[in-house]
Order: C-alpha cells, then sequence, then structure tokens
C-alpha cells in the first residue's frame, strides 16, 4: 500500500463570470488561502458572442470593465490578508472551458475553485459545458463550491471531511487531498465504504444473489469485515499525520446511505476520486459519485485519478 501524504495546494484559480452567483467560490477561496498560506488568483475570460445577461445580471463585455470587476473583488480578498493576483483574458473565446484549464496549467496552478451554477445544484453544473469541460479536459483538482440561495454564503470552515471509498478505485489521490484539508482546518476526518446488502445489489451481482442468495450474502458478509480492515489501515496511515480520523462500513445503497451519513454526522466537505471519463459518466464506482455531489450541497472536491 503506497503511502499517504497531504497534497499540497499553494495556488488557487478562481475563475468568475461577473456574477454574484459565481462569487460564492470567493469565501471559500480566502478560507482555503488563510489556512493553507495559498495564493489565489482570479481569473475572467471575456466570452465570443456573450450573453447579456449571466444569471440575470449583466454580463462583463469588455476587458476595462472586466478589469474593474475583478479588481473590486482582488481588493476584498486583499483587506482579508490574502495575496491575490488577477488576470483578464481580453481575447474573446468561444471555449471557456479550455481558456480556464489552459490557465490553471500555464500559470501552475494547484486547485480550481468554481461555483455551482444553476438551480439544479452539482448536477446540472457537473452536466454543464464549463465544469464538464474542465474536469474532463484539465488534470487539477477542481473544487465545486454549491451557492447560497436563501441568503449570504456561509463561512467555510468544515470540521468533518467525508472521504467515501472502495477497494476498487484508486483512493490515494483523493486521500491525499483530504488529508490536506484536515490538517487545515483541524477536521476530523471520516473514511467511510459502502457493501450492499442483498436487496440493494445491482447489475450481475443482483442476478447472483437472486440464484445463490445464501453464498452471496456470506460473501458480502466477508465483503464487510475486509473493508473494515481496508480502511483501518488507510486510517492508521493518516493519523500519522496528527489528524482525527474515523472509519465506518455502512450496508445498503451507496448513494442513500453515504448521503444519510454526510447529514447525520454533519460532513462540510466530500473529496472524491474522479477517473475523468468521457462525460463523467463514472467516477467512485459507477455513478456514484456524480449522484452523491448532486444532492450532498457541500462543497465537493473532485481529484483526478492517475
Amino acid at each position: 500500500m503506497a503511502s499517504i501524504t497531504p497534497q499540497p495546494f499553494r495556488n488557487l484559480l478562481v475563475p468568475l463570470d461577473g456574477s454574484t452567483l459565481a462569487e460564492a467560490a470567493v469565501p471559500v477561496a480566502e478560507a482555503l488561502a488563510l489556512r493553507l498560506g495559498a495564493k489565489v488568483t482570479l481569473v475572467h475570460v471575456l466570452e465570443e458572442k456573450a450573453p447579456a445577461t449571466v444569471h440575470g445580471e449583466p454580463h462583463l463585455m469588455d476587458a476595462s470593465e472586466a478589469k474593474a470587476y475583478i479588481q473590486r473583488v482582488a481588493d476584498r480578498l486583499t483587506a482579508a490578508g490574502v495575496e491575490v493576483m488577477s488576470h483578464v483574458h481580453e481575447a474573446p473565446e468561444g471555449d471557456v472551458p479550455r481558456s480556464i484549464v489552459s490557465h490553471s496549467e500555464e500559470l501552475s496552478q494547484d486547485l480550481v475553485v468554481l461555483c455551482t451554477h444553476g438551480s439544479g445544484g452539482v448536477r446540472s453544473f457537473l452536466y454543464g459545458t464549463i465544469a464538464q469541460q474542465v474536469l474532463l479536459r484539465g488534470t487539477r483538482p477542481v473544487l465545486l463550491v454549491p451557492p447560497a440561495w436563501d441568503g449570504p454564503q456561509a463561512a467555510f470552515h468544515p470540521s468533518l471531511v467525508l472521504v467515501p471509498l472502495d477497494r476498487e478505485h484508486a483512493y490515494q489521490a483523493s486521500l491525499s487531498a483530504a488529508l490536506t484539508m484536515a490538517v487545515a482546518f483541524t477536521a476530523e476526518l471520516r473514511l467511510v465504504a459502502v457493501v450492499p446488502t442483498l436487496e440493494t445489489l445491482t447489475g450481475p451481482g443482483a442476478a447472483t444473489g437472486t440464484l445463490l442468495p445464501g453464498t452471496t450474502r456470506a460473501i458480502l458478509d466477508l465483503t464487510e469485515r475486509d473493508t473494515a480492515s481496508y480502511l483501518a489501515e488507510l486510517a492508521a496511515q493518516c493519523t500519522a499525520h496528527g489528524v482525527t480520523v474515523r472509519t465506518e462500513v455502512l450496508r445498503g445503497g451507496a448513494v442513500p446511505e453515504l448521503l444519510d451519513v454526510a447529514e447525520r454526522q454533519g460532513a462540510g466537505m466530500l473529496v472524491m476520486a474522479t477517473h475523468g471519463r468521457a462525460g463523467l459518466d463514472a467516477f467512485l464506482a459507477g455513478s456514484t459519485g456524480q449522484r452523491l455531489s448532486a444532492k450532498a450541497g457541500v462543497p465537493t472536491l473532485l481529484v483526478k485519478a492517475p
């Protein structure tokens, strides 16, 4: 088992489109920068054939207007003690996601912080052009921040970081990022895995369970014990870095069980691995990660697995 060490996040890229909605990412970036000692780079990409409004607000139509806006946001961060750089991509782009990815690489950014646009929350954002393409084309981790629809954005200070895991997918990428967050915010790290029951099996496993229920139930019980041991090994590595780690193996359907534990334990952040498949049709196991992040309602850090 490879060793787990915190992943450094020293440079944070925050793309803004000029809307109040997109600025939901700013206080999260501020909190991260102060805790991690990181620098924030604000970027706005002028859009080719841009609509007159974005999220019900006037669209930034020219470079001078965009620079003034970005500077106002930068001034707020500077006043909070954050080191800030800003950049306006003045040549109108027909492919905004590509430009964001290019900036993240050219400016050597470690993390992209984006607001989840749209009333559909993370689900609609994941399938929207910008998020889908930034995740699919880029190599940097992406932190999706849901907007506060009913008032000001809450302060970002997670006391519990939830990391859904399984034994079939790369864990190190997400655990290293989660460990960084737990150390920075003195948060508890919760490593969680879900083993299905006979009744919640899907795919080929469901057919096997119907034909051989006793054998399948015994295999699932054995998997539960093995998974508990697996999580304990990972927890031991994380504990060595001075964080409090708890593990839990749940039984049932992955999404409802993980949503329940996230709500029950008051998770302030989810950290998950993505394999960057076309259309983001699968990360974690199948569509579990997509459906989980769509409903969780807390910042979700997606880390591309190697």
